[in-house]
């Protein structure tokens, strides 16, 4: 059954690839979900771009697992040499836009659900979600789904991880900034210059480090990524706006960094959003201790994915490799989707 399960995983992706999917215009993916889904006689609903499933002896009675990933892409970067919706295997890699992220955790997920669809008796229900929204973290995506899906207990996140357990996933929170000054003469020199006063909140934000460290993120990073000030050269500028990228570990709520920030600098600070917050699992988690116990091994992820959304404990973990994500002539390995289902079916039959 689970070589059957990953022909028709590596068809589907082929498929998957061949249709275009940027965040908020899924559509078309989403009909292949949910083809795939009648194909095996699985009952679905779909919600948006979104489409999910439970277990076919659904109990509520029992806990939850939600299995997730995403199936929308970002857009191609101009280094692509090859058609990035033309689905090509060479060498044992199958090229094409999403491929790696996230669409060989997808299948391997859908695989995975498809296994035990039918199974009785299990100790967990199963709940799957193919989410849309992932890459531009859109209001439509998983974070939509929490409120009609089931109550979760908790979720294996599908992002290429080399099938290895990111247990702790950094949140993430955009900072817009603006320095006040007063506008001048620069002949002159009179005027409050608002990049000298935007240069020493830049300066605390380079060179500040939060006290609390964790054990398995490090330590909270935050970065000035963009900067606009100023409207001509003899004009001392009234104005200097600058974004803050920031990096939060589970030490800290996105809340708690966003105070400290605030009660340090003198520059007005708006966070896009605090809801990408970090996540993690308990090590000593079952579902964690059957992937060591299968010779994985557990580490912290710098990257965000759909585990911001979630409350509940949440594991990050699927085939492919992170480095290869929105690179040009994005790629995965066919053995690694063969891993993927194999390792997800045996990792989950350790606790079901």
């Amino acid at each position: 059954m689970i070589q059957q399960l990953t022909v028709e995983a590596i068809e589907l992706l082929k498929e998957l690839i061949s249709k275009q999917s940027f965040s908020g215009e899924e559509n078309e993916t989403a009909l292949l979900i949910m083809q795939y889904f009648s194909h095996h006689e699985i009952s679905f609903e779909s919600d948006k771009h979104n489409v999910w499933a439970k277990n076919k002896h659904f109990d509520s009675s029992k806990k939850t697992i939600l299995l997730n990933s995403h199936h929308d892409t970002v857009k191609p970067n101009k280094g692509y040499t090859r058609n990035p919706l033309n689905p090509e295997i060479t060498d044992g890699k199958l090229y094409g836009l999403g491929s790696n992220d996230a669409g060989g955790c997808l299948v391997s997920l859908l695989a995975t659900f498809t296994y035990f669809y039918n199974r009785e008796n299990l100790k967990y229900n199963f709940v799957i979600v193919a989410s849309a929204e992932e890459e531009n973290s859109g209001p439509n995506g998983l974070n939509s789904m929490l409120k009609i899906i089931p109550e979760i207990d908790f979720a294996i996140v599908g992002e290429p991880t080399l099938m290895n357990l990111a247990i702790a996933e950094k949140g993430l929170m955009v900072l817009n900034c603006e320095a006040k000054g007063t506008a001048g003469h620069a002949a002159h020199g009179v005027g409050d210059n608002a990049i000298y006063n935007a240069m020493e909140d830049i300066n605390w934000f380079q060179t500040f480090e939060f006290p609390k460290v964790s054990e398995t993120l490090g330590k909270v990073k935050m970065t000035v990524t963009q900067i606009e000030a100023g409207s001509q050269h003899n004009v001392i500028p009234a104005s200097c706006k600058y974004v803050v990228d920031v990096r939060v570990t589970d030490a800290y709520s996105n809340q708690e960094v966003f105070e400290i920030i605030q009660s340090n600098v003198k520059s007005e600070v708006c966070p896009r959003s605090l809801r990408l917050n970090s996540s993690s699992i308990p090590k000593e988690h079952p579902i964690v201790k059957a992937g060591i116990k299968l010779g994985r091994e557990t580490y912290g992820s710098p990257t965000l994915s759909d585990q911001a959304v979630l409350t509940c404990p949440s594991l990050k973990l699927g085939p492919g490799q992170s480095l290869r994500s929105h690179t040009a002539d994005e790629f995965i390995y066919l053995n690694e989707i063969e891993e993927g289902i194999e390792l997800y079916i045996k990792i989950l039959n350790e606790i079901v």
